[in-house]
């Protein structure tokens, strides 16, 4: 009795530990600050490298730090900070791929001069791991050998691109300004599509300007551009599935300011980058059952495990609140701006056909008090949950979040009541873990008895099928239907079935 190995490809995810590190910023300035009034940051993974056992990254914070001189000028400081860090695993391989999301959990400005802002970073990194595994089975070469098939779907990994490219934008203001504050921007995957060799991503990259007038007034503008870019990836079909990553890299954001007869044109120029994964499902035919018609079998399985990748959802939403400033902080007599903006998502789960995503929305609200004619800041924490429709269906899937938020906007009533609005855009990925088996050994544990008689009478129950009877008393399926032409398996009632144990002509 022999058997040939066959093997097939399965694609299998697995969560990083989830750690805490500290990142240690000190950000060049030449300006004599009085006083800081928000912290912006973004944070983005660039690069990582994958060997035996570790995960190597490192990526980089944007800040934008808006403060007031001793003289009383509003200023803003753009810098960027570089980190890294790793991931320790000892089932982590050379060749496996990494998903690493960083996220600010909370941060300390620790020290303020006129040669550098130090800027103390608490980064929450998690990370999972994407790796190809072989699964082995098993192929019978002998004739006495009987085997019933089928196809089981597995899930594998296409492959990956990344691409970066740059979107423009154009902010029109009617007068003149004296300076731009802020110009950042952010990028929101809304839809995502595979055709042959090539991936369509569709979106939105939003940008925000905060300029002060000529006036003495702040002002804020927002504009949204559309994309569409096609990524070449190889091996990609219209039935493939993916999950997408777009980031903008802040530091390497432009802007330029064009004078016009009665305003200026800003022109933005954003570099966005993207990354794909691809997955898809495939038919494999593998060994159902098995049995021998000269031999007592042992038959023994092997179980593994993959993940399946699901088609993504993306939704819209709107977030508000209302706050109460704190007794011990001067009362709000006019909001100037809305900065420092963040978000970060605490939860996400489905419940009733319905993806929950739950965070806090932070902001920081610079504003004039006429009593002490200063200037203040204060930080605003609105708690949210939103929830659409899900696509999902397998149970308990493991979840991806990626949030923009944009439009914030903060109204001040009675100098401490405070009114927050702002916008979402939301894209939730899914992959679901699941277990099969195959049978991935046979051994042939003694002889069947010879028999000592040339025809059984057999009496079959309803619902069996022709195999049912072969395996049970070691004939092959074909002698069994051969023989019994009348009967129509499965058994549509009881039967008797008839059994000639010799050579067929």
């Amino acid at each position: 009795m022999s058997f040939e190995k066959n093997k097939f490809q399965v694609v299998k995810k697995k969560r990083l530990e989830t750690s805490e590190f500290n990142v240690e910023c000190n950000l060049p300035n030449e300006n004599e600050i009085g006083k800081i009034f928000s912290v912006s940051h973004n944070i983005q993974v660039e690069n990582a490298e994958v060997l035996s056992g570790v995960v190597n990254y490192n990526g980089s914070i944007d800040f934008c730090v808006i403060f007031q001189t001793v003289d009383g000028e509003i200023m803003s400081l753009n810098s960027s900070c570089p980190f890294s860090s790793k991931f320790e695993d000892a089932t982590i391989s050379v060749g496996d791929k990494v998903g690493i999301e960083c996220v600010i959990e909370n941060y300390s400005v620790d020290s303020v001069s006129n040669q550098n802002i130090k800027i103390n970073c608490t980064v929450e990194q998690k990370g999972v791991l994407i790796f190809c595994r072989d699964v082995e089975t098993i192929i019978p070469t002998d004739d006495d050998i009987c085997v019933k098939s089928e196809s089981i779907k597995v899930s594998t990994l296409i492959g990956e691109a990344n691409q970066i490219f740059e979107i423009e934008s154009d902010v029109s203001i009617k007068e003149p300004i004296r300076k731009v504050l802020i110009c950042d921007s952010q990028v929101s995957v809304k839809n995502v599509e595979s055709g042959v060799d090539f991936v369509s991503v569709s979106g939105e990259v939003i940008s925000r300007i905060l300029y002060l007038t000529e006036n003495d007034r702040f002002e804020t503008s927002f504009v949204t551009e559309n994309f569409k870019e096609e990524i070449e990836l190889e091996g990609v079909n219209q039935s493939a599935v993916l999950e997408v990553k777009a980031f903008v890299k802040g530091k390497d954001c432009k802007y330029d300011i064009v004078e016009q007869d009665k305003g200026v044109q800003i022109k933005i120029g954003v570099p966005v980058n993207v990354k794909v994964l691809a997955f898809e499902e495939k038919d494999v035919d593998v060994i159902k059952d098995i049995y021998s018609q000269k031999d007592e079998l042992e038959v023994s399985t092997s179980s593994f495990e993959m993940s399946k990748c699901l088609q993504g959802d993306y939704f819209e939403a709107k977030i508000d609140g209302n706050l109460t400033l704190d007794e011990d902080k001067p009362r709000i007599d006019k909001v100037f701006f809305v900065a420092g903006t963040n978000l970060t998502i605490s939860n996400a789960y489905i419940e009733n056909n319905e993806i929950f995503v739950e965070g806090v929305a932070k902001a920081n609200v610079v504003y004039l008090n006429d009593e002490e004619n200063s200037n203040n800041s204060v930080q605003v924490e609105v708690p949210f949950v939103v929830s659409d429709k899900t696509s999902a269906l397998c149970e308990n899937p493991n979840i991806l979040v990626y949030v923009v938020l944009y439009d914030v906007d903060v109204v001040a009533r009675k100098g401490r009541e405070l009114f927050f609005d702002g916008k979402l855009k939301v894209r939730v990925q899914y992959d679901c873990e699941e277990i099969s088996a195959v049978i991935s050994s046979v051994e042939a544990k003694g002889e069947l008895p010879e028999r000592d008689y040339s025809v059984e009478l057999i009496y079959a129950k309803s619902g069996l099928e022709a195999w049912d009877i072969a395996k049970k008393y070691k004939v092959s399926e074909e002698m069994v239907q051969l023989q019994n032409p009348e009967l129509t398996f499965p058994l549509q009632e009881d039967s008797n079935v008839i059994l000639y144990f010799q050579k067929l002509k």
